[in-house]
């Protein structure tokens, strides 16, 4: 095996699983690698009773973070911000060969991990700051002080395993928060380099925590009353299992950043080069698997055949390969595992079933290393069809949709028309209609000339309908890591006549 697995981490050190005993190992999770599925990289222990270790851990740690200095908690911040920076090219390469991007691109999830440091401290932090009203009352000045939640369960996604997890661990931990940090179990090599990193910057005992494992343990965890937030990034069916678990504990935050079928619009003034190459871009980086990913592009007539002909072109010049063994740099490496190609596959077929139109067919790839790797796919459809499975579904693999529109108002519905609301894109150079996209897409991103993806980390991430739950992540994340106090301080007393007290006897 490629990896070694250490085990789960608390109490400031890692501890593996005893493999004999009455409390041995329950079962491993065999990982190979999407790109090359001869390659075995690791073979990780579950051990659920773990569990309560790593719990009691988090809540020792809390009572010991919470009353450290914000001076110390940023300098614990800018140490671990040194370590990623050491470790960039190995986290890179762990992505790579996890979950399947190609190396160039995991390198900015890496090199992410040390800038989303300075994002945290200079932008976040400004978001909890005290406050306090000179002479709110007579006599009387008030507060408002934002105080750590407690210990916080960060459930992390495969596909920017360490970059996504990452920016809410920063949060909850500059805010005062121990944290539990729960991999995806399909990257989880990538999340143990992440806590490794966290652990040579210094952190207290306790503060950092991390547990391996299938989803028994995430339910356990989530259930479980010692835990105060759960931050969990991935499918809209995982997060409802979460909200179901959690909705008579009142007193867990959850935030969830749940899935998307976004929308980019195509005007008939839009820019064709620039709309191609952020047309691409946000269908078909990382293989389709961002949950910012376009899937649907509404598009005016009047350009509509030219652009498909130029798009379908590009398309086809798309490299797909392994993601570090190469001879030419690929666009696309594989899907993250079987069942994820298996399910793209069953949707390319579904819209044959549904009757669109198909542009280019995705199918299975046999390459030099035998893994999950796939063409893109591309379709037409004749107008929006609520009650297709195929276009209402998020597909979560490299697949691009085209509808023809006339009257813009036929293109904000496309947008709005799906279950979810996370991300929309227009192409125009008419300054009216961005601002129409602005007041009328249900979208928590909306972005004018620019693709989908790629969110900047200064600005809130989180979407609307199904596609979260009005938490959003990057800058603000940090809101859902705190709760609000308020104070009225009288600081000078003065003497109070008890007899004037009306209703008292006299």
């Amino acid at each position: 095996m490629k990896y070694e697995l250490k085990g789960n981490y608390f109490d400031n050190s890692f501890h593996y699983p005893p493999t004999t005993g009455p409390s041995a190992v329950v079962d491993y999770i065999k990982k190979t690698s999407p790109a090359d599925t001869d390659s075995v990289l690791w073979k990780c222990p579950i051990h659920y009773p773990h569990v309560d270790a790593v719990l009691d851990s988090s809540v020792e740690g809390y009572k010991t973070w919470r009353k450290t200095s914000l001076e110390e908690r940023i300098q614990k911040l800018k140490n671990f911000q040194e370590v990623v920076l050491t470790k960039a090219d190995q986290i890179a390469e762990a992505i790579s060969l996890e979950m399947g991007k190609p190396l160039w691109e995991a390198k900015t999830e890496a090199a992410a991990l040390a800038s989303k440091v300075k994002v945290t401290i200079e932008d976040s932090l400004e978001r909890i700051k005290n406050k306090r009203y000179e002479s709110l009352m007579p006599e009387t000045n008030a507060h408002v002080i934002y105080k750590p939640l407690g210990p916080s369960l960060v459930i992390g996604p495969f596909n920017f395993p360490c970059h996504l997890a990452n920016g809410q661990i920063l949060s909850a931990l500059i805010a005062g928060n121990s944290i539990v940090f729960k991999p995806s179990e399909k990257t989880c090599y990538s999340g143990q380099l992440l806590i490794e990193s966290l652990h040579e910057a210094g952190f207290p005992k306790g503060v950092v925590n991390m547990i391996q494992g299938d989803g028994e343990v995430a339910r356990r965890l989530v259930k479980d009353r010692r835990l105060r937030a759960v931050f969990f990034t991935g499918s809209k069916e995982v997060g409802l299992k979460i909200l179901t678990a959690t909705h008579h504990d009142l007193g867990k935050l959850v935030a969830l950043e749940l899935g998307g079928k976004n929308t980019s619009i195509i005007h008939s003034d839009a820019q064709m080069d620039n709309a191609l190459a952020e047309t691409l871009k946000g269908a078909f980086l990382t293989s389709g698997q961002r949950c910012t990913s376009t899937s649907i592009v509404a598009i005016h007539n009047s350009i509509k055949d030219q652009f498909i002909e130029k798009f379908h072109e590009l398309t086809k010049k798309i490299i797909i390969d392994h993601p570090i063994k190469h001879e030419r740099l690929p666009f696309m490496g594989p899907l993250v595992d079987q069942q994820a190609m298996e399910n793209y596959l069953t949707y390319v077929g579904m819209a044959k079933r549904e009757g669109f139109e198909e542009i280019m067919r995705g199918k299975q790839l046999e390459k030099v290393h035998k893994g999950h790797y796939v063409t893109p796919s591309i379709h037409l459809a004749e107008k929006m069809d609520t009650q297709s499975h195929f276009l209402m579904n998020e597909i979560f693999g490299p697949n691009c949709t085209f509808i023809g529109y006339d009257d813009f108002e036929e293109a904000i519905d496309i947008s709005n028309s799906t279950e979810y609301g996370l991300a929309a894109s227009v192409f125009t150079q008419d300054k009216v209609i961005y601002e129409t996209c602005l007041r009328d897409i249900d979208a928590g991103l909306v972005n004018l000339n620019r693709s989908t993806v790629g969110a900047s980390a200064k600005l809130p991430f989180g979407g609307v309908k199904n596609s979260g739950n009005y938490r959003p992540a990057a800058v603000a994340t940090i809101d859902s890591c705190v709760y609000q106090l308020a104070s009225l301080e009288v600081q000078k007393p003065q003497s109070v006549d008890l007899s004037g007290i009306q209703g008292l006897e006299s």
